[in-house]
């Protein structure tokens, strides 16, 4: 069983830059692959960023380029580095966890993840 909180939304305006972090509590280890989804108002989810176990990512076009994700496998935190916001980028953004592997074709779909943390908003004014 995997808990999930993230932290780290705010407010910024165009071009300004944020990192969201997700606090990751497992009670049994196992390898997990982990993603960031967003949902802005009226819009379905979309997958932004994916990570697998051995560090392989994958990116939504919309983001390349601009947000990174990342990992501290120590501290079990999954963070998500993004730069050069516009208000595209508004939305609620969560993180999700799925324990083993996930083809790579999956890694950015929501329907693939059994775990979800709460979300943080983000916003971003022009």
């Amino acid at each position: 069983q995997v808990q999930l909180q993230e932290s780290g939304g705010g407010s910024v305006q165009t071009g300004g830059s944020l990192t969201l972090s997700c606090a990751i509590k497992i009670s049994t280890y196992s390898a997990y692959t982990m993603a960031w989804f967003r949902q802005a108002l009226g819009k379905e989810r979309e997958g932004v960023a994916g990570i697998e176990s051995d560090g392989n990512t994958k990116y939504a076009d919309s983001v390349k380029g601009r947000f990174t994700i990342s990992q501290d496998t120590g501290k079990n935190i999954l963070y998500l580095q993004m730069n050069n916001l516009n208000t595209d980028d508004s939305a609620m953004y969560y993180c999700a966890a799925e324990r083993g592997s996930l083809y790579r074709w999956y890694l950015l779909d929501s329907k693939k993840y059994k775990s979800w943390g709460q979300g943080t908003q983000v916003t971003v004014s022009s």
